[in-house]
C-alpha cells in the first residue's frame, strides 16, 4: 500500500473512531445513569425553586440509583443557571430546575440572552406550580377584593404595589391586571421579593404581588392582607380568598412553574427515565408534604405536555412584554 493509500486508511479508521464516540451517549443511554447527576438551581438557596429542587432530589436519586447534587447558580433573574445548563453536554448528568422566569419573562424582556429557552432546552418533567397573591398592609383602608377596588377607583394611580423587579413575573401581570380592570396603580420594583414583603409588611409601600410561599407566612401571621390569588381553585390555606378568575379577570390567573429540563438533544431514554424517577418522587407522600407545605402545588406529567407549558407561558409573557414596552437590558 502506498503512502497516500495508508493516510486515506488511516483517517478514515480516525473518522469511524470519532463518530463512534459522538454517538456514545446514546448508545449508553440504557446504561444511565453511572455516576452523580449535577441539578443547577438557577436562584439562590432558600427560595421556591430551590425548596422545590431539594424536596424531590433525595427520592429521585433513590428512584435513579446515583446521587442528584443540587447546585445554586444564581445571577440574571435565573439566566445564570439556565445557560449553563444550554451549554452542557446531552448526557443527562448536568440538569437544571427550569422556571416561567427563565423560559418566559426573562426572554420576553431581555434581547440578550445566551439561550433560546424553546430551541436551547429539552423539557422533562413540570414538577410543581405556585400561586401568586395580590396582598396589602393592614394599614390599607380595605380588608378585602371589593374594598380595595372601590379604594383604587378613588385614588387612581396614587397606591404603590411592590414586586421582585422590573420584568418579574409579578410586574408583568399586574401590568396586565390593570388593563384588564382599568385600575390604575404604581409599580415599585425591588431587588427581590424579599425586600419588596419587608417594605409592605412595614408600611413602606401599600401592596405587594408575590409568588404564595414567600407571602404566606405574612399573611398567616397578620401581617398582610390577602386580596386575591393567581389559583386554578381556592386555596386550602386561605378558603376565604377569592381567586382572579372568580373576580372576572381570569388573564391575571398564572401560576409559576418549577420543572426539569436538560440541554437540547438529550436521548430519548434518558428523558424517559428521569421523567420516571421524578414522578415516582411527585407522588411519594413525604415529598408531596413538603411541596405543599410550601404553598405550591404537585404538577408531574409528561415531557410534552411540559414543553406545551413553556411554550404556552413563553408567548403569554412575549404579548404582555411587547403590548407593555417592559424590556430589561
Amino acid at each position: 500500500m502506498n503512502h497516500s493509500k495508508r493516510r486515506f486508511v488511516g483517517q478514515l479508521a480516525g473518522l469511524v473512531a470519532l463518530t463512534g464516540l459522538l454517538a456514545l451517549p446514546a448508545a449508553r443511554a440504557d446504561d444511565y445513569p453511572n455516576r452523580p447527576i449535577r441539578l443547577i438551581v438557577p436562584f439562590a438557596a432558600g427560595g421556591t425553586t430551590d425548596l422545590v429542587a431539594r424536596a424531590v432530589s433525595q427520592k429521585a436519586a433513590e428512584a435513579l440509583g446515583q446521587p442528584l447534587v443540587v447546585e445554586n447558580h444564581a445571577g440574571g433573574g435565573g439566566s445564570v443557571g439556565a445557560a449553563e445548563v444550554a451549554r452542557a453536554q446531552p448526557d443527562g448528568y448536568i440538569l437544571g430546575v427550569a422556571t416561567v422566569s427563565t423560559t418566559a419573562t426573562n426572554p420576553a424582556t431581555n434581547a440578550h440572552l445566551p439561550y433560546n429557552p424553546l430551541t436551547d432546552f429539552t423539557p422533562i418533567v413540570n414538577m410543581a406550580a405556585t400561586p401568586n397573591i395580590l396582598a396589602a398592609n393592614p394599614a390599607f383602608p380595605a380588608r378585602d377584593y371589593a374594598g380595595f377596588v372601590a379604594e383604587v377607583k378613588k385614588k387612581p394611580g396614587q397606591y404603590g404595589f411592590g414586586t421582585a423587579g422590573t420584568g418579574s413575573i409579578a410586574h408583568m401581570l399586574m401590568a396586565l391586571y390593570q388593563e384588564q380592570t382599568g385600575l390604575s396603580l404604581t409599580h415599585v420594583p425591588y431587588r427581590g421579593s424579599g425586600p419588596a414583603l419587608i417594605d409592605a409588611v412595614s408600611g413602606q409601600v401599600p401592596l405587594v404581588f408575590d409568588n404564595l410561599p414567600s407571602a404566606l407566612p405574612f399573611v398567616k401571621s397578620g401581617r398582610l392582607v390577602a386580596l386575591a390569588v393567581a389559583s386554578p381553585k381556592r386555596l386550602p390555606q386561605l378558603p376565604e380568598v377569592p381567586t382572579f378568575k372568580e373576580l372576572g379577570v381570569e388573564p391575571v390567573n398564572r401560576m409559576a412553574f418549577y420543572g426539569l429540563y436538560g440541554p437540547k438533544g438529550l436521548p430519548k431514554a434518558v428523558v424517559d427515565r428521569v421523567n420516571a424517577a421524578l414522578l415516582k418522587a411527585l407522588a411519594d407522600p413525604g415529598v408531596k408534604k413538603q411541596i405543599e407545605g410550601t404553598g405550591s402545588q404537585v404538577v408531574g406529567g409528561t415531557p410534552e405536555q411540559f414543553a406545551r407549558d413553556i411554550a404556552a407561558e413563553n408567548a403569554v409573557y412575549k404579548q404582555i412584554a411587547t403590548k407593555y414596552r417592559i424590556t430589561v437590558e
